[in-house]
């Protein structure tokens, strides 16, 4: 850890009282015990964890006569949430005889930077200044380490010039927090104005952990030259270590200047300063991690040149890099160097190399490597390599060949070599290489890891059948495999509803030994729930709970929902009693299902009953159940009490949502109570609520239905001006509306504006709407629209009110002089499927 970090870390971390200001006084307090003191901060806990208008006025008026610094302190790091903390900052800021200390300051302070609340954090600093509130040195330069943690560099330096004012002398650790959060902003001029004033206004020399957060400002701002002058001076006392010289790696690590970084080097080499081989490899690692690989074996290179020898763990990591870079040339000349220097690769590089060339699928590569280190490997690290192999193969997508290559280590040594399918591109000498590379793996016992990666690849690619027959041969050979094996294998038949097979392996792989975990008995669970089998899922859920294993609530639900969706409703509040008598509470998700199940049977009294049971019982129901339930008693017509739980909600603590304001205001509209929905809109925009399109459909449907188009109009004026973009239903609300209106010309300009846009007019609407033209006396435009809807397939539909509003159409223009002849040659070539002949028009006109 950084010196200077850690100075810091134990300044704040020993009792208060002894590096608290002394001249500092705290209120009396009638608690004389840490525990009674505990216990007020414990009442207050508990009253500020509660909504506020579930708060005692009385309780918090009697609270606030005992209250003292360090109380305060103790709550406001014991809330969670900063509104809460900062409310009750303020709070106690108003109690009679109460003072903040700096400490409570620095409390709330800490969580608001900690929560990025930079306008609270704002505020604060300017109230501990226009307070005076006494400050320590070490507590001011907390508060400013806490401002630069947001960037607050002016708030920063405004605490610190009005330290003298807070009963303050600043130290040298208070210049050096000043320093460090100037630094960190690349305020450069800032900091050398700042270290001036502190050895020249306020005499105090420079120290060591001043000097390096100037050199760290140096640093990122990129000023090369200053950063050697800051260094110089710090050699020059002896004040360079590990932590400087981590600084100015990382510098020219991140400027990317490898020629920099060797003249930094060799001018620490003229001042007698011999760089470590920690320095040189912290140097090349940086430049590895950056992916400028190639400038980090420069830098090795300079390491080598220097004396130092690289070990396997830099090897390797250059090496790993190289690789991953596609620099393979590079990488195998680094491997053949290191051979040289008798550095011999371990188990983890070869596989790294391995995994390279299965990349590049060079099996002669991974052949030569095996050829070159079998003699120096056991058997447990040469099947480790194998399963590298076989993994290789598979995150290339050869699921075919690691199955081939699995299949000839399990087969006994005289067995024949399984034939390989080779893409056309690879040539023939690629395949006498992975033949041989075959051959080789005869003589290599595969384990759990050879087995648990195949048969993994094989669930991924839905093979499950090649996987089943693997499995097989795996416990023939005494291996158990992985349990992550099983659950994977176990999960993919369960989701293509191959059951029996998953409960056969779900009892073998009791019989070997592996424990089924949740996640096996989930997937079993979710199996279950697929083919809606609640009798075998309530026997599943006996033994997990007997097990100590909890369903998840996305099967619980999906159970539900599926029972519900059946029409089984009954069954699904049976299965969710029936979990509860097992032991398992269902969570409120579940329930919610069961509710909504209800209320779409109409069966919405039922609805109401579980859901006051689960009240009572064992929930808080969420706005969302609540919703669940307005949205039935709406569709049920019922819309006093869907009012009286929207109420419910509010008297709870809990805020309606979007949704919860839509569901009332398309209620209200569907039964004509137009002003009633308007006032919910008013009290959705005051909650601050922003309307949806589904907002303003319903509102706009419902406003033409009362005959207000022209305030529907404003609405619709409204919605755009708000970014909300209307879409077909808004459009079809608003066309269908304005005809009923009798403003069917203003109702076309929609219309064509919705066209425009690629949206297509309901079919109905768009008989409604040539009819409305035809009675304002526009049948050429009507005629128009009749042409368009002529070549729409939907109109093929037999539904009789369609036929209706299309005869009535067709006969109005028939008679019409302008549109009569357009109009029977429309009819004649058979354009129109729901007239069939003149004849047709002529008996409907006799009529």
């Amino acid at each position: 850890m950084h010196l200077r970090a850690l100075r810091m870390t134990t300044l704040f971390s020993i009792p208060r009282k002894f590096h608290c200001n002394p001249n500092l006084h705290y209120i009396s307090s009638p608690f004389d015990s840490s525990l009674s003191m505990n216990r007020y901060a414990h009442q207050l806990f508990d009253v500020f964890s509660k909504p506020s208008h579930l708060r005692d006025n009385e309780e918090l008026r009697h609270l606030g006569r005992c209250l003292t610094p360090e109380t305060v302190e103790t709550v406001l790091k014991g809330l969670r949430s900063w509104r809460v903390a900062h409310e009750f900052f303020r709070w106690a800021s108003w109690q009679p005889g109460f003072h903040h200390s700096c400490y409570t300051y620095n409390a709330m302070a800490q969580i608001l930077s900690r929560t990025r609340q930079i306008a609270h954090l704002k505020n604060l600093a300017s109230e501990v200044v226009s307070r005076r509130c006494p400050m320590t040195p070490g507590a001011l330069g907390f508060l400013i380490r806490c401002l630069g943690s947001l960037n607050l560099v002016e708030e920063a330096e405004f605490v610190f010039d009005h330290a003298g004012e807070m009963n303050c002398i600043p130290n040298s650790y208070t210049y050096n927090c000043l320093l460090e959060v100037l630094g960190k902003a690349g305020q450069v001029e800032l900091v050398e104005t700042r270290f001036q004033e502190m050895v020249a206004e306020s005499r105090r020399e420079p120290d060591k952990y001043t000097l390096t957060a100037v050199l760290q400002c140096y640093c990122n701002r990129g000023m090369l030259e200053d950063v050697l002058q800051t260094f110089n001076r710090m050699n020059e006392r002896g004040w360079v270590d590990e932590h400087v010289m981590t600084i100015l790696v990382v510098a020219f690590c991140k400027w990317g200047k490898a020629e920099s970084a060797c003249e930094l080097i060799e001018r620490m080499m003229d001042l007698r300063m011999r760089p470590s081989g920690k320095t040189f490899i912290r140097l090349v690692n940086g430049f590895a991690s950056q992916g400028r690989v190639v400038k980090a074996v420069e830098m090795f290179d300079k390491m080598k040149d220097s004396g130092f020898v690289g070990d396997l763990m830099l090897y390797s990591a250059l090496i790993e890099r190289l690789f991953e870079e596609n620099e393979s040339k590079l990488a195998l000349d680094l491997y053949l160097e290191m051979k040289e220097n008798n550095i011999s690769p371990d188990v983890p590089l070869l596989r790294t190399m391995i995994s390279a060339f299965c990349r590049e699928k060079n099996f002669a590569g991974v052949s030569q490597l095996l050829d070159e280190n079998r003699q120096k490997l056991n058997s447990g690290e040469l099947i480790t390599l194998y399963n590298a192999i076989l993994d290789g193969l598979i995150n290339q997508g050869g699921i075919d060949r690691a199955y081939n290559l699995l299949s000839v280590m399990i087969k006994p040594v005289d067995s024949e070599v399984s034939e390989v399918a080779f893409d056309e591109q690879e040539t023939r000498e690629n395949e006498d290489t992975w033949k041989k590379l075959v051959n080789m793996s005869r003589t290599v016992t595969p384990d759990s890891d050879s087995f648990n990666i195949v048969i993994c690849g094989l669930c991924t690619t839905k093979k499950l059948d090649m996987a089943l027959s693997l499995l097989n041969c795996m416990v023939r050979l005494g291996c158990r495999g992985k349990l992550l094996m099983h659950n994977n294998l176990i999960h993919e038949l369960c989701n293509v509803d191959r059951l029996d097979d998953a409960y056969e392996l779900f009892s073998r792989m009791k019989g070997l030994g592996l424990l089924p975990t949740e996640f096996t008995y989930n997937s079993i669970f979710y199996g279950l729930c697929r083919k809606i089998d609640s009798v075998t899922s309530l026997d599943l859920l006996r033994e997990m709970r007997i097990e100590g294993h909890v369903p998840w609530i996305k099967h619980c639900t999906m159970m539900v929902q599926q029972l519900c969706r059946t029409g089984e409703v009954a069954k699904a509040s049976g299965f969710l009693s029936d979990m509860l008598k097992i032991g398992f509470l269902p969570d409120m998700v579940a329930y919610s299902a069961a509710i909504d199940g209800m209320c779409k049977t109409g069966e919405v009294d039922n609805a109401l009953a579980l859901f006051r049971d689960l009240s009572s019982s064992y929930f808080l129901p969420d706005v969302v159940a609540h919703n669940i339930l307005i949205n039935g008693f709406c569709k049920s017509g019922r819309l006093t009490e869907a009012q009286d739980i929207f109420e419910e909600i509010l008297e709870k603590g809990l805020i309606p949502s979007v949704v919860t304001y839509n569901l009332m205001i398309d209620g209200w509209c569907k039964a004509n109570k137009i002003e009633k929905a308007l006032d919910y809109f008013k009290k959705m925009m005051n909650e601050e609520r922003p309307p949806t399109v589904i907002t303003y459909t319903s509102l706009i449907h419902g406003l033409c239905s009362a005959g207000r188009a022209e305030d529907a109009l404003v609405l619709w004026r409204e919605m755009r001006d708000n970014g909300c973009a209307p879409n077909e239903i808004t459009y079809t609300a608003l066309i269908h509306g304005l005809c009923k209106c009798s403003m069917a010309d203003l109702a076309l300009v929609y219309y064509h504006e919705m066209t425009d846009k690629g949206i297509e007019l309901d079919m109905f609407v768009q008989l409604l709407l040539i009819n409305s033209l035809i009675l304002k006396g526009n049948t050429a435009e009507a005629f128009e629209l009749l042409k368009e809807a002529a070549q729409n397939k939907n109109y093929h539909s037999a539904d009789p009110k369609m036929y209706q509003l299309m005869k009535k159409a067709v006969r109005k223009l028939y008679e019409d002089e302008y549109t009569s002849f357009d109009t029977r040659i429309l009819i004649e070539r058979g354009c129109l499927p729901m007239i069939h002949s003149i004849h047709d028009i002529m008996e409907d006109m006799r009529k």
